[in-house]
């Protein structure tokens, strides 16, 4: 048996990948779907798009090629992999993709599992919490791409895609796999599509896991393939994967591209410990190669610390309100991406190898400037959130979605790890 992942982000996909490894499973990951490549030796593969906040159609477009391409390498089982926070809008792209994949693979079922509550997140009585708060009382509503204002899956699942949604609640999953198996053929007698399914706790991801293990497609956060490892498997972990992700190289950069909560927090922690730079929109909009090289020069100046330097161009919500008002939210953001993907090119010019990043979309432009194609999941430094290293270069990289990790996560990512 063989899984293939189709992830809708590039620090999603490491998420995922890193579940996978740590639960049994040999994987390896490709940032975009590859060209005229054939994989053998690995039993799960993990495809990362960027498909999360493009138009819904190319979001389609982008899941259908790396389904095919997944069946071309013998993969059998699929896993739809979106954020824990289920970032979406109301036109998709969760619905549309969901929609799309089960009807290239004649599905008519399968699951919805955002949940993860190693990190907080959970699902009960299909309402999703991020710690305490309802996922639209959280930092979540505040998103600039996606804002979420509903934290009812059902509901949320029901506006973007074309089919019915029912739930699986907590105390059916608690009677175990054979009674969420009967509860999924209940459904999908009534012509229910979407389950989504509560989960509060690791033993409800276990027992999701055994009772959707022959599902030809599941979707949710990387919570859900704990269970599904684990079934195919078993509990042993692979430790010779991680070993072949360990970081590697002499010089590292920390770069901070997302606004969310725990991102703040982590950059304001880590500013009293390291050198620290914020991004600035206007240079970034009027000369970002010139200004990408300064802010090089600012980290090559400020190397020889004890710990890495910082770029940032995290804000709380107050000042990303104001960015987005003065320089408008799609301009802004695709000139801090630029930015970033300027420092990166350069820096790897001058001899950086090591790179901890922070948020989904920062990671990915990261990785693409990098030339990174694929590489092998290493260590973890917190739940969902490896080290992994380049195939083919010798470069290294922790790449963080925006709410993970804790707020001390920089310098760990740094000091708890000995490098090669």
């Amino acid at each position: 048996m063989r899984l293939g992942v189709i992830a809708d982000d590039f620090t999603g996909a490491t998420d995922i990948a890193s579940f996978l490894v740590q639960n049994g499973l040999s994987t390896i990951q490709f940032n975009g779907i590859p060209g005229g490549e054939t994989i053998t030796e690995a039993q799960a593969i993990v495809v990362s798009l960027k498909s999360r906040s493009c138009p819904p159609e190319q979001a389609v477009e982008q899941s259908l090629a790396a389904l095919a391409w997944l069946q071309q390498q013998g993969c059998q089982r699929f896993y739809f992999k979106y954020c824990s926070t289920f970032d979406s809008t109301a036109q998709g792209n969760i619905g549309p993709v969901t929609d799309a994949l089960l009807k290239a693979l004649g599905e008519t079922q399968t699951v919805i599992c955002p949940a993860l509550p190693v990190n907080g997140r959970t699902v009960y009585q299909g309402y999703l919490f991020v710690g305490n708060q309802l996922l639209s009382e959280s930092g979540m509503r505040h998103h600039p791409v996606t804002p979420m204002h509903d934290s009812n899956l059902l509901r949320v699942m029901s506006a973007q895609a074309s089919g019915n949604a029912g739930l699986i609640a907590a105390s059916q999953v608690d009677q175990g796999a054979a009674a969420v198996r009967e509860a999924l053929d209940r459904l999908a007698e009534q012509g229910v599509s979407y389950v989504v399914t509560d989960a509060l706790h690791q033993e409800h991801l276990l027992t999701l896991g055994e009772a959707v293990r022959d599902l030809r497609l599941v979707t949710g956060g990387s919570g859900l393939a704990i269970g599904l490892a684990r079934q195919w498997a078993g509990a042993q972990t692979d430790t010779g994967a991680e070993q072949a992700g360990r970081p590697q190289g002499e010089r590292a950069v920390v770069l901070s591209g997302s606004c969310s909560q725990m991102t703040n927090r982590q950059v304001a922690a880590y500013r009293q410990l390291a050198p620290a730079c914020e991004v600035e929109i206007t240079p970034c909009l009027e000369d970002a190669e010139g200004y990408a090289r300064r802010l090089c020069d600012w980290v090559e100046a400020n190397h020889h610390q004890t710990l890495a330097p910082l770029l940032f161009a995290t804000a709380d919500a107050q000042q990303l309100q104001a960015i987005q008002q003065r320089y408008g939210a799609a301009r802004s953001s695709e000139a801090v991406e630029q930015l970033f993907a300027a420092v990166t090119r350069e820096l790897k010019r001058r001899g950086w190898q090591r790179f901890i990043v922070a948020g989904g979309e920062t990671s990915g432009v990261v990785a693409q400037s990098l030339g990174v194609t694929a590489f092998h999941i290493g260590p973890t430094i917190s739940p969902g959130v490896p080290w992994v290293r380049d195939i083919h270069q010798p470069l290294s990289l922790a790449l963080k979605s925006g709410n993970f990790g804790d707020e001390d996560f920089f310098r760990r990512a740094q000091t708890e790890f000995t490098y090669v």
